[in-house]
């Protein structure tokens, strides 16, 4: 991230303080359920002419229909899947430079940073702290300073947060995810810390940290096959633990999505002369063969549980097949691993626009999203909640399709907006 000037930053605060009000009192009323709600898993209403096409602006179309049933102060609390879904709208600005989108997602965080920067969050969990990058962009777009010392809490607590033996952030600090390593804590924390690290002059600490939590989870997790199991436990007494090795027994997809997003995004801001970075783009280059190895070839996505698509229940999976695409794109642009993954990530590309609809309200729907779900065996992946417009899909679709549209293999590339 560049550096914006005092007077930049001056003139965009204003702005978007301009914009706030306008922008929502011109939204139709938001639905009365709250985010914390699970999204309608109803199939909405299409009308044949409202079907993808290769014409439609998809980022906005979805962030105006989000921005539509919701407020900032009704689209949910301080958590990971919203703060998904708001560093995706915050993509989509990035590009279309429309100051409502910036001005929500900033009306949204000034709900629990107050006027000192405290933010009362007890970050006792790699889940709380995902928010935090969004805290990082809003200072890097407005330079105020309490998004600084909002986001510096997040910095601190690590400093106490419990590790297992070999220096691995735990799940979370309480007694039911003591010493374990989830795949999704990947993300929860790296891209925020080493975005912070970037922002806030703490490269020498975030660098370091980032890379070293992703070479130890990698270790635990990955499998001969490239892919992840979902969850390790270093105690071995999780009731989903293998008594000898410590792991889950399935390789869930979104898990495994998290990863390789959380991969790409360390790598794209860490130096290549990084200690462990070459580590990690062998773990890279095992997981991208290993996705593109499980890939449904009927429809280019990905299956709930990815490496058993060909058994009885398993269905193709929308946040991890975005999570994928985007991986990797975004690896193969950057040439991380061969290009011709990028192939591999088109096709799956595709395979999620497939689950895009508009309904007869003219909003955007995005369907066959598992709901938020813990660690398992294969009777309960399978089973979970498949929903519409969840902000779990919301977000990494966001991601993906910014992704594409920056390489100009898709998203909105070619469109005006």
């Amino acid at each position: 991230m560049t550096q914006r000037s005092a007077p930049v930053r001056k003139g965009l605060t204003l702005l978007v303080a301009a914009v706030v009000s306008a922008a929502f009192l011109s939204a139709p009323a938001p639905a009365a359920r709250a985010a914390s709600t699970a999204p309608s898993t109803s199939s909405p209403a299409v009308s044949p002419a409202a079907l993808p096409t290769a014409t439609t602006d998809w980022s906005v179309a979805l962030v105006d229909s989000t921005m539509k049933r919701y407020t900032p102060a009704t689209i949910g609390g301080w958590s990971y899947p919203v703060g998904l879904y708001l560093y995706g709208q915050y993509l989509v600005y990035k590009r279309t430079h429309n100051p409502a989108y910036l001005s929500y997602i900033k009306a949204w965080a000034d709900r629990f940073v107050d006027s000192s920067g405290h933010i009362n969050q007890s970050f006792d969990s790699l889940d709380s702290m995902e928010p935090g990058r969004v805290l990082v962009a809003l200072h890097h777009e407005t330079g105020d300073p309490r998004y600084a010392k909002a986001a510096a809490q997040i910095r601190a607590r690590l400093n106490t947060y419990p590790r297992t033996s070999d220096g691995g952030f735990w799940h979370a600090d309480t007694a039911s995810r003591a010493h374990q390593l989830w795949g999704d804590g990947t993300f929860m924390l790296n891209p925020f810390l080493v975005e912070y690290g970037k922002e806030f002059n703490d490269t020498a600490y975030a660098d370091a940290e980032t890379v070293k939590q992703l070479t130890v989870y990698g270790d635990h997790l990955q499998q001969p096959s490239g892919l992840l199991r979902h969850a390790y436990d270093e105690s071995k007494t999780a009731s989903w633990a293998n008594k000898t090795t410590g792991l889950s027994p399935e390789v869930w997809c979104r898990a495994d999505g998290w990863y390789g997003m959380a991969m790409v995004d360390v790598l794209d801001n860490t130096p290549a002369n990084q200690p462990g970075r070459a580590q990690l783009l062998t773990s890279l280059n095992k997981f991208a063969a290993g996705i593109a190895r499980y890939q449904d070839p009927a429809s280019g996505r990905w299956f709930q549980v990815v490496d058993k698509g060909t058994q009885a229940g398993n269905w193709t999976e929308t946040s991890c097949s975005s999570m994928f695409a985007y991986t990797l794109s975004r690896a193969a642009q950057q040439g991380y691993i061969d290009s011709h993954y990028a192939a591999v990530a088109q096709k799956g590309y595709q395979g999620v626009l497939q689950r895009l609809s508009v309904g007869k309200d003219g909003l955007t729907n995005l369907s066959t999203i598992s709901i938020g779900t813990n660690v398992g065996d294969y009777a309960y992946y399978i089973g979970r909640t498949q929903a519409t417009n969840d902000f779990h899909g919301l977000g990494a679709f966001l991601i993906m399709n910014e992704q594409f549209a920056a390489a100009g293999t898709g998203g909105a590339a070619g469109q005006s907006g």
